[in-house]
């Protein structure tokens, strides 16, 4: 069973959470899983049966998602997160539509919260990701461009990306890339947020410049 709570609105999501956890049988064994805890072989484990220890189970997940490498296990198992018997439960800020479609698609309960008031349009992340597949350089810098100047976070953005390189891959139509441009850019595309922060880089520079070089 599968539920997502996510949104910029915070505490409507945090009270949302709470309701709903005390619908979660008393009996079930609770587990939490930040996104620095990510387990691949530990995730399988609840989805595949019943454990040791308990026979029902529910896992949280805060802010998973933000993990490139997790979110790319995460996304590929949601099915069978959805047919288990146990309860998945996803804790998220923002989340770009692929990501909602993904969870739509294995029959998540979604849960969106966003601020209230006036909303702006926002950007429309997918020009980013035609810009990317028709290998258009010029179009991927100014769509970027306009994609933080409307405030889209980085992590949505190498998100978008991420998934259309990997959407390329799996369905073996390159554009104009060749399969080992594609895998390369993919792979390195999810650590590239963090290295450059680590190294005391600015990120949005790292990002723009990799595009610009890559591409």
């Amino acid at each position: 069973m599968l539920y997502l709570f996510s949104g910029e609105d915070a505490e409507r999501k945090r009270l949302a959470h709470e309701k709903f956890m005390k619908t979660i049988p008393k009996v079930a064994e609770i587990f939490s899983i930040g996104k620095n805890d990510f387990n691949p072989l530990q995730i399988e484990s609840f989805y595949s049966g019943p454990g040791l220890f308990f026979k029902t189970c529910a896992v949280i997940f805060s802010g998973i998602l933000e993990n490139a490498e997790a979110r790319e296990f995460i996304l590929s198992k949601l099915d069978r997160m959805g047919e288990s018997e146990n309860y998945f439960i996803f804790l998220e800020g923002q989340l770009p539509k692929t990501i909602l479609d993904d969870f739509k698609k294995a029959r998540a309960e979604l849960n969106v919260f966003e601020k209230e008031g006036k909303r702006e349009e926002r950007f429309n992340s997918f020009l980013l990701a035609n810009a990317l597949a028709q290998k258009d350089k010029l179009g991927l810098w100014i769509y970027f461009r306009q994609a933080i100047t409307a405030g889209v976070s980085l992590e949505e953005l190498i998100g978008v990306l991420f998934w259309k390189a990997k959407d390329m891959l799996l369905k073996k139509n390159f554009g104009k890339f060749s399969e080992a441009e594609l895998q390369n850019f993919a792979g390195k595309l999810s650590y590239l947020l963090p290295e450059a922060r680590k190294d005391g880089r600015d990120a949005e520079a790292a990002f723009e410049e990799y595009l610009l070089r890559t591409v």
